[in-house]
């Protein structure tokens, strides 16, 4: 099962009131497991950046402005989703822009029915919210500390760890620990059987077994593990 992640920034709220998306980041997942495959493209959105906006992403037209435009890299963005389910935050707001762009550029816009909403998977977990991207992040214990601006890449790849904690799908970690014949591991604390299992090996599996092994000689490398045998 393949899922892409993504998000976008743009110099505004809304597409038919002329704002544009100035950068998209996109992360694949294959089986909900990150793969480290993205799409990352910072755009020309042919317009200026209100200063609202600007705070919010950090992105000016100086920056911008020999950047491509999204009819530009609107077939590599097509490729790239392919037809993987799109998960979004908030996603009617990335939707809605990135289906403006397309149909600019006269590109097939994107099926709404592939599209799944993590502020949707958040309100139905979590009823008492908050369902920002930042508070969902301190729920699960997820680092954000990088994300001093709003970023569409370093949102995504956060945006995909918040995902997978609101459908259950993260790996369960593997603990390290210390044991008498050195480091371990362990998934949960070991629990002792009230009734010991009876053996499985017969003692006439034992007899014919210590007769093998006599039967391989004293340089025999079992006698290095089992040297009574």
């Amino acid at each position: 099962m393949r899922e892409i992640v993504l998000d976008t920034e743009t110099t505004g709220l809304d597409p038919f009131q002329g704002h544009r998306v100035v950068e998209i980041g996109c992360v694949e997942l294959i089986n909900r497991i990150p793969t480290g495959n993205t799409f990352h493209r910072y755009l020309n959105p042919e317009r200026d950046m209100p200063p609202e906006a600007e705070k919010v992403h950090g992105l000016s037209i100086d920056f911008l402005k020999d950047k491509p435009l999204f009819a530009q890299v609107a077939d590599a963005f097509l490729e790239f989703v392919d037809d993987a389910t799109l998960i979004a935050h908030n996603a009617s707001f990335d939707y809605g822009f990135l289906c403006a762009e397309l149909d600019l550029c006269k590109r097939a816009t994107l099926p709404r029915d592939r599209v799944i909403d993590t502020i949707a998977l958040a309100r139905r977990k979590h009823s008492a919210g908050p369902y920002s991207l930042d508070a969902l992040c301190a729920r699960y214990g997820i680092d954000n500390s990088r994300r001093t601006k709003h970023g569409a890449l370093l949102d995504a790849e956060i945006l995909a760890e918040v995902y997978l904690e609101l459908i259950g799908a993260r790996q369960a970690s593997l603990v390290l620990l210390e044991t008498n014949g050195g480091a371990g591991s362990r998934r949960g604390a070991a629990r002792q059987r009230p009734i010991a299992l009876p053996p499985r090996v017969t003692n006439a599996e034992r007899d014919a077994h210590r007769a093998f092994i006599a039967s391989l000689g004293d340089d025999a490398l079992w006698r290095t593990y089992w040297p009574d045998a």
